[in-house]
This record gives structure tokens, sequence and C-alpha cells, in this order.
């Protein structure tokens, strides 16, 4: 790798072949030298979620100049993780995740794999982007994204982000994106999360499914609201969870 040029490490949660992932590849390619570690397969959902119980494997599927992608058995976390003691010579400047296929706005960045990714960047210093397009097709169409993303990632290698910040982006399922709208989280729910079904052979079992409930759906300034309306969102997202205005309230209590 050239010191010259930044380094950028980028996962997924939706497997190192998804289109999503390669889309950004092809989006960043001349902004740095980029290593790839992702999933070998689709681990949606995992959050920041670790391999424990089992070893975990990495492999080398690809290397030309500027670019080094490698498949990696575990999950995202696992990911950042392994490629930090491994595959990376030095620091990166950057990490990228995605670009999901589907959003992940409101409590969804809670259980996104792409989001745990980011997360576990951010909690080793790197500055950490998430990026979420509104469509779950397989095939879906990222180019309306492009050169908002590229932005997105020049600022943040001039500018940097804040000691704990990293950046959740999602974008609406396509046509041209009206504008950027700076964001909060989404309050809303999942409801009507299960669905029961009956096996053949008598037993009842249960697939994930579920209805997402938002709670404040005319709020303008919200993640959900943005794309839903043409906008990519851009919430920033601290991975500090102590919930600082209630230290002084809890000590109040006398314990």
């Amino acid at each position: 790798m050239e010191n010259k040029r930044p380094l950028i490490l980028i996962s997924n949660d939706d497997g190192f072949q998804a289109k999503g992932i390669n889309e950004l590849i092809r989006y960043v390619s001349d902004l740095g030298d980029i290593v790839v570690m992702a999933p070998d397969g689709p681990r949606s959902g995992q959050s920041s979620a670790i391999t424990v119980h089992d070893p975990v494997r990495y492999q080398l599927v690809k290397r030309v100049p500027g670019l080094t992608i490698y498949k990696c058995s575990g999950t995202p976390t696992d990911c950042i993780k392994l490629s930090k003691m491994t595959v990376l010579e030095r620091k990166p400047d950057l990490l990228l995740s995605g670009i999901n296929h589907g959003e992940n706005a409101g409590i969804n960045a809670i259980y996104s794999g792409t989001m745990g990714a980011v997360i576990e960047g951010c909690l080793n210093s790197i500055p950490s982007i998430g990026f979420s397009v509104d469509n779950h097709s397989l095939d879906a169409d990222f180019e309306h994204c492009a050169e908002t993303i590229r932005k997105i990632i020049r600022k943040t290698l001039q500018e940097g982000l804040p000691q704990n910040i990293c950046l959740n982006v999602n974008f609406p399922a396509g046509g041209e994106i009206k504008g950027v709208k700076i964001c909060r989280q989404t309050k809303g729910v999942w409801g009507h999360e299960w669905e029961k079904q009956t096996h053949p052979r008598g037993f009842d079992f249960f697939w994930l499914t579920g209805d997402f409930e938002n709670k404040e759906p005319e709020c303008e300034d919200t993640d959900n609201w943005a794309f839903h309306n043409g906008y990519a969102s851009i919430t920033p997202t601290s991975v500090d969870l102590t919930a600082y205005e209630m230290i002084d309230k809890l000590k109040a209590w006398d314990l």
C-alpha cells in the first residue's frame, strides 16, 4: 500500500459478493487504497455480535493494485477485529460499511450488522460510516447514491469525526436525491414480529417478520422521514451508551 493515499477498510453484512459492497468499492476506488474484509455470506441482523464458540477463518479473494478483498467466516464485527490484527499494515484512515440492501434508520441501527461493523471501527478510533438504501432487492439500484457517498467520504477524510461518533447514512430506494438532511433517529418500534406456522410434522415454528411503527411520522427532522421523502439522511451516532442526564438524578437516590 502507498502510505501517501488514504487507507480505506470496507465491510458489510450482506456478504462480500453482494451488489451493494461491490458498488461501494467502485464508487470509492479512486479515493484511497482499499482493503475489504467482509463476511463470506449474509449476516444481516447480527448487530455487534462476535463469534465465541467457533473458530473464525479468512481467505484472500482478490488482490490488484489499490484493492485487496478477503472473505471471513465470522460476523461483521469479527471482520473488523480480524482485519486489524491480520491483514492491515497500518490503522485505516476510514472505515465504510455497506451499501446495505435495506435501510438502517431508527432502531434498525441497533440490530444492524452493517452498523455493527461501523461501531467496531468507531470503538477503535477509526472514522466510520455506514451506508444503506431502502431497497432489499439483491439487484437494487445504488447509482443515485454514488455522488452523495463520494461527497460524504471526501468531507470525512478532510474533517475527521469526533471520538466515539460515527455516521449512519440512509438513502431512498431510487430516483434523484433531493439533498442531504442531518437527522436524529426516528422514534419507533417493531410490532407483529413473529409469524406462527405449523410444520408438516405437526409442531409450530416461527418466522421473524414484523411491521415498523413510526411513532412520529410527521416529524421532518428524523432519518425515517428524510429517506421516505427523497433525501439522504445522515444521523450522527454515539457509541458511548451513558445517559449523562441521569447521573445526577441517580445520585439523588442516595443509594
